[in-house]
């Protein structure tokens, strides 16, 4: 806490908070998943400042016990209008537990990293508790644990297909994506004296009804019931490309789920935010910190973005693995040049500002104001991805205002540097446009980020070698990487520069086998790469990947796919990464004989070991 800031400067967390503003009461109470902070790369703050600003009275509830008589539950007594719930930034499965489904051994949400400060499903786990306790005040669940689990989905930590969250939890809402403007109108409805139950027309919300007394309306998409998918593995495939694919569209229909004798229905996203609107949720008094009550203690989620600036929301990108563009869309939402240089500047008076920003960039780094550039073809288009198999040939990637973005933010007082820590596309530095002007400005862009925004090393993520494997991870041919490290590379030594190129690899992704990965690891010896950035595949809910690992079908051709599924199978493919480890040696030397591809042994350990 900085000597101007009070700790009345933060939403409330506290009843003696509570008193120190002179409240009785609240308008609305949000219990998180995550510690407090105060910053618009956290869930629960937003969502609290958004509604403050419409004149709402709201406090937050960071990591209630719920293992107690959840006196965490009702220190604040009852609100006015309405509860809110949120697990935090991250599933809360994903976030306790490993790929091998072991217990982590830190949360980076919590102070000083303490693991178990929240349970597993924490979002349902907090409704129900806030449902014992107060049956008859209105709940309303988001975040991005309710927006992937919002219908029938596959649980890898539990190994099972699981109901919607909407049923499981007893919310009477669910928000799902990004959720200011929802959490506004129902506050807004709520607060004229509308029931709960009477909230069926929200855009972006998710509601529970009785299957008797609901009635499907034309133009609805009625998905197989979740008692089919538990029955027919193909039948959650086909349901997950509907929601794919009325999830990045412009104009949506409803989705209608049966699920035992009641009804779960989706109702359409709210359009793209346009940039008016993301930048009155970026500009709120946010104290950036953590509250004062995490004195002392260091939250490992903060300190990664303290000195960090978002400048867009959503991808285009539509990786299979990926979650981003599940929630929060493909459609770019860019903030105005005027919105960034304010939290830049807001950044340079923080009081352990070194003149270093860590990162300026969002979900990708470089698709700032790109979009495409006839909107009516847009509003017809179901594609999840803008990028592939192919860029869009109606796709604007003007790299243009980044550059003006970048030399606008080097000017500012106090910035001596600035790096780009998100993951760059270099499919689109790439594409050869038939505007000359984009392609130089594409250039330009290629040459400012590698000489004066890279800390020594640029992560990029290829995720494999294999085209076949890459196709259904939805990324570009590995082809693209090696024309990339050729440029790396080029302007390195152009510019006397003795910088690192980091990229990401995947093990185990659906479509992936063992040979695959012995392949990847003699390219990437090759290459002499070492490689560190590396993860086994993790299916985490709602996800292209996640629905063929656990069908083994492609939801978009109903085609069987191959997936590593077994500990053995996944533990095989994952010491590929590792070849030049002493102890991997012998076991990778007897798994290529085995595979019968002895060829490959002398390419990684030289002729006299074949």
């Amino acid at each position: 806490m900085t000597k101007q800031q009070t700790i009345t400067d933060w939403l409330p967390t506290s009843r003696h908070e509570l008193e120190m503003r002179g409240w009785e009461e609240v308008d609305i109470i949000i219990f998180s998943g995550d510690a407090y902070v105060d910053h618009p790369s956290f869930g629960s703050a937003v969502i609290g400042r958004v509604l403050e600003a419409e004149g709402y009275k709201v406090a937050i509830v960071p990591q209630p016990n719920w293992r107690d008589d959840l006196r965490d539950f009702k220190k604040l007594g009852r609100p006015r209008l309405m509860f809110g719930v949120s697990s935090g930034c991250m599933d809360s499965m994903v976030n306790r537990y490993t790929a091998n489904k072991r217990l982590r051994s830190d949360d980076a949400y919590t102070p000083d990293a303490r693991p178990g400060m929240r349970p597993d499903n924490a979002g349902a786990v907090y409704c129900q508790a806030i449902k014992s306790l107060w049956p008859d005040v209105p709940l309303v669940m988001g975040g991005i644990e309710a927006s992937m689990r919002r219908l029938t989905h596959y649980d890898y930590w539990q190994d099972r297909l699981r109901e919607s969250i909407a049923v499981e939890s007893g919310a009477d809402l669910l928000v799902y994506g990004m959720g200011e403007k929802a959490m506004v109108e129902i506050a807004r409805r709520l607060d004229r004296g509308d029931s709960v139950g009477s909230l069926d027309d929200i855009s972006q919300t998710v509601y529970v009804r009785s299957k008797v007394a609901f009635a499907t309306a034309p133009g609805d998409i009625v998905l197989h019931p979740h008692e089919a998918c538990l029955k027919d593995r193909r039948a959650q495939a086909d349901n997950f490309r509907h929601i794919e694919e009325e999830s990045n569209k412009m104009e949506a229909a409803r989705i209608v789920q049966c699920c035992g004798d009641k009804c779960v229905v989706v109702n359409p996203p709210y359009p793209p935010m346009t940039t008016e609107e993301v930048d009155r949720s970026f500009d709120l008094p946010y104290t950036r910190m953590p509250h004062p009550r995490y004195k002392g203690k260091r939250i490992p989620a903060y300190e990664m973005i303290r000195h960090s600036v978002n400048i867009h929301r959503g991808c285009f990108g539509g990786c299979a693995f990926c979650t981003i563009s599940a929630h929060q869309g493909k459609f770019i939402m860019s903030r105005s040049k005027a919105s960034i240089l304010r939290e830049v500047e807001a950044v340079t008076r923080m009081p352990d500002f070194k003149g270093y920003l860590s990162d300026l960039g969002g979900p990708s780094a470089n698709m700032y104001r790109m979009g495409g550039r006839d909107t009516s073809k847009c509003r017809r288009c179901k594609r999840p991805s803008c990028v592939f198999p192919k860029i869009c040939p109606n796709l604007n990637v003007d790299h243009s205002a980044l550059l003006d973005l970048y030399d606008a933010v080097s000017k500012v007082p106090g910035v001596k540097r600035f790096f780009i820590g998100s993951g760059v596309r270099y499919d689109l530095l790439l594409h050869d446009n038939k505007d000359e002007r984009l392609n130089k400005a594409a250039a330009d862009y290629t040459r400012e980020l590698i000489t004066r925004h890279v800390s020594g090393r640029l992560k990029v993520a290829p995720e494999h070698t294999s085209d076949r494997v890459l196709a259904v991870m939805r990324k570009p041919p590995f082809g693209q990487f090696l024309q990339f490290k050729r440029i790396f590379d080029r302007i390195n030594r152009e510019e006397g520069l003795k910088q690192q190129l980091i990229p990401y690899f995947i093990s185990s992704h659906p479509g992936c086998k063992e040979e695959d990965m012995a392949e990847l690891a003699v390219i990437t010896r090759g290459l002499n790469f070492h490689l560190e950035q590396v993860q086994d595949f993790t299916p985490t809910p709602m996800t292209v990947a996640t629905e063929i690992y656990y069908t083994g079908y492609h939801p978009y051709t109903l085609e069987k796919v191959f997936t590593a599924r077994s500990k053995v199978e996944k533990l095989a493919q994952r010491m590929f990464f590792f070849w030049y480890e002493k102890e991997q040696r012998p076991r990778i030397i007897a798994e290529l004989r085995k595979m019968g591809r002895g060829d490959l042994i002398a390419k990684l350990y030289g002729p006299r070991e074949k």
